[in-house]
């Protein structure tokens, strides 16, 4: 018997060390499986956050208010946020959005870095680049909206960069354009000698052949910029890349004549053959389509193509309008909304831009009686019941056609936005 106890011995504290190590086990598996839980947590609680926090508040909300269809759509917002988290959203109404950016700038020489009046403002690449300058945004929240993820950010970087600079999760994607253009097919009946223009140089001509029948926005429009901006760009298309390439550079005293030389002389060209000689000039895209309507102009253009036929069923534009894209490009961007680095109510903005971005709201905005503003969601991100909210069951005859812009080109650096317009007041500025 004394033989046989050394080895109970062993075997009592084997089965000890082994009941030990399964203890430990199942205790390090606890405790992982309480890290990942609480890692769990932690990556929603941002969001709970966010979502407590936003509730029962005011948003101020600086857009645009020039379009009576994009002020009704934004009041459709407002109710459904309201409904949602009890948030009052108050559009505040801007003929241009520089009028935000100067409040916020303002507020900011003043030392107001908690209190600011601006909530969330629509913002173009421009004004992005100006507040980014003077470090006036918000930083790293759009990129956490839950949302945001069926934009496809990883492999879409129309919402990650604005005007080829990074938002740095500044902005939240909001909608998609592309510079389209539209004709009464009453007036351009397509015919052998007169066919609507595809390109800049065949637009000179047709305007020269039909005088009076066109015309743009009056800059600082941003409708007008854009045409400028796209001449611009086409007039360099044969142009030395070192003279070319400067359209992706900022504009500066040494480079500014240079580049805008050829768009002077195009437009002395063409102003002469506008609507009313180039002497006055339409307030913006909204003015320019009731033109239009009223058969004064026969050719026209936008920057969101769901508007065209979203017009002609408002009975805004008559129903023998068509669209079209120009054969040698087409200007396009992504437009943003974005939060001021002092705005009062930063989490309840949130929340809206959050729900901007919303299959729901993004769907409801497409359609062309509401908006026919182009969604920025990427359509293999959703699931089939949200992909169903997109669908129409038959284009509208003035609609853009599927796959009609055979080409896209880039907006230049946003500060050459600045010297054009002021080299177009400079030379064309006229009363309204």
């Amino acid at each position: 018997m004394p033989a046989i106890k050394p080895w109970l011995t062993l075997t009592r504290y084997r089965l000890y060390w082994v009941a030990l190590g399964f203890f430990l086990s199942i205790c390090v598996g606890i405790t992982a499986s309480t890290a990942i839980t609480h890692t769990s947590i932690e990556e929603q609680s941002y969001w709970q956050q966010i979502e407590t926090q936003g509730k029962n508040q005011e948003v101020y909300f600086y857009a645009w208010g020039g379009d009576p269809q994009i002020n009704a759509y934004l009041q459709w917002v407002a109710k459904q946020v309201k409904a949602k988290y009890n948030i009052n959203l108050v559009h505040v109404k801007l003929s241009d959005t520089s009028e935000a950016v100067s409040r916020v700038l303002a507020e900011k020489s003043a030392h107001n870095n908690r209190q600011g009046s601006v909530d969330l403002v629509w913002i173009n690449g421009a004004n992005f680049a100006t507040m980014n300058e003077h470090s006036l945004l918000l930083k790293q929240w759009s990129n956490q909206l839950p949302n945001f993820t069926l934009t496809d950010p990883d492999n879409n970087p129309a919402v990650t960069f604005d005007f080829g600079i990074a938002t740095e999760g500044m902005e939240a994607p909001w909608g998609q354009a592309s510079l389209t253009f539209y004709y009464d097919s009453l007036a351009i009946d397509g015919s052998e000698n007169n066919k609507p223009p595809t390109t800049l140089n065949e637009l000179s001509r047709w305007s020269a052949q039909h005088p009076g029948r066109f015309s743009y926005p009056k800059p600082p429009d941003f409708l007008g910029m854009s045409f400028l901006k796209y001449a611009l760009v086409m007039l360099h298309e044969q142009s030395p890349e070192s003279i070319k390439s400067q359209l992706n550079q900022p504009a500066t005293k040494q480079n500014t004549a240079l580049v805008l030389e050829p768009l002077w002389q195009f437009l002395d060209k063409l102003h002469p053959t506008l609507w009313r000689k180039g002497e006055s000039f339409t307030q913006s895209g909204a003015q320019m389509r009731r033109l239009v309507d009223d058969t004064e102009l026969s050719l026209a253009f936008t920057f969101s193509a769901p508007e065209v036929p979203a017009a002609v069923q408002r009975y805004d534009l008559p129903t023998s309008i068509r669209s079209y894209a120009m054969d040698d490009g087409s200007l396009s961007n992504t437009h943003f909304v974005a939060i001021p680095y002092n705005a009062s109510h930063q989490a309840s903005a949130q929340l809206v831009a959050n729900f901007l971005l919303s299959p729901t709201a993004q769907a409801h905005k497409q359609k062309p009686h509401i908006w026919g503003d182009s969604t920025v969601l990427v359509q293999s991100m959703l699931s089939p019941e949200q992909q169903a909210l997109f669908k129409i069951s038959k284009p509208h005859p003035s609609a853009l056609p599927v796959n009609s812009i055979k080409r896209t080109v880039s907006e230049p650096h946003p500060s050459w936005v600045e010297a054009i317009m002021q080299g177009w007041q400079m030379r064309y500025g006229v009363s309204p």
